[in-house]
């Protein structure tokens, strides 16, 4: 009977034991709350949604202001993390999760809108300039540096140059763009363990020419 007791310490003990920090982020942009869950801005979160629900992942927990939640990709322990800032702070949430687990720049991926790009385009780089997008200038200036991977998703253009462009990216998808911006979802996966490993440029040829299905 000790040896069974024995046995269930053993168990216990395994389950508890503390599991390997996380070595790189992936950040999905986007504003909390149900209000603003379909706009154009929250691409990012909806990215990081569908990465987790493929990597079994919860991102629930909170901390850093936000929710994440860790999650094996490939080789690479990730820390999956949604910003609960608004996106114009995005770089608080992110600067206070590299620093605590001392994640240099190039292992942060950041998955954000494209205001630039047709929805169902997508665009991989592995640094940069914010773009005009909020999100990435708060990174940015909270990091001091650039040099850090992004994938970019399409939400479509202003329909014309006086629309206010606060209220076009605070304004949900159509059916039809949503469905076109969600096909470039599942290429995310891949392109991260590419970009992780050193690979950035096959990301780019895996999703920079990427195009909906129009059947």
């Amino acid at each position: 009977m000790a040896d069974i007791f024995d046995l269930f310490k053993q168990i216990a003990k395994k389950d508890t034991a503390p599991q390997t920090p996380p070595t790189h982020i992936i950040a999905g942009l986007g504003n909390p709350g149900a209000e603003y869950a379909g706009t154009r801005h929250n691409a990012g979160y909806m990215a990081l949604d569908h990465l987790a629900a493929k990597l079994h992942a919860d991102v629930s927990r909170s901390k850093f202001n936000a929710l994440c939640g860790d999650a094996m990709l490939g080789e690479y322990r990730v820390l999956l993390l949604k910003p609960l800032t608004f996106m114009n702070a995005s770089g608080e949430s992110v600067r206070a999760a590299a620093d605590f687990y001392k994640i240099p720049p190039e292992n942060i991926l950041v998955l954000v809108d494209d205001i630039y790009q047709d929805p169902g385009r997508m665009r991989v780089r592995g640094d940069g300039s914010d773009g005009g997008q909020r999100g990435l200038r708060s990174i940015i200036a909270e990091m001091g540096t650039d040099k850090f991977p992004r994938i970019r998703f399409g939400v479509g253009k202003k329909p014309h140059p006086e629309y206010d462009l606060r209220d076009w990216v605070l304004g949900n998808l159509s059916a039809e763009d949503k469905k076109n911006m969600q096909t470039c979802f599942p290429l995310v996966e891949e392109a991260a363990k590419m970009i992780f490993a050193g690979k950035t440029d096959q990301a780019m040829g895996l999703c920079n020419g990427h195009r909906p299905d129009k059947e």
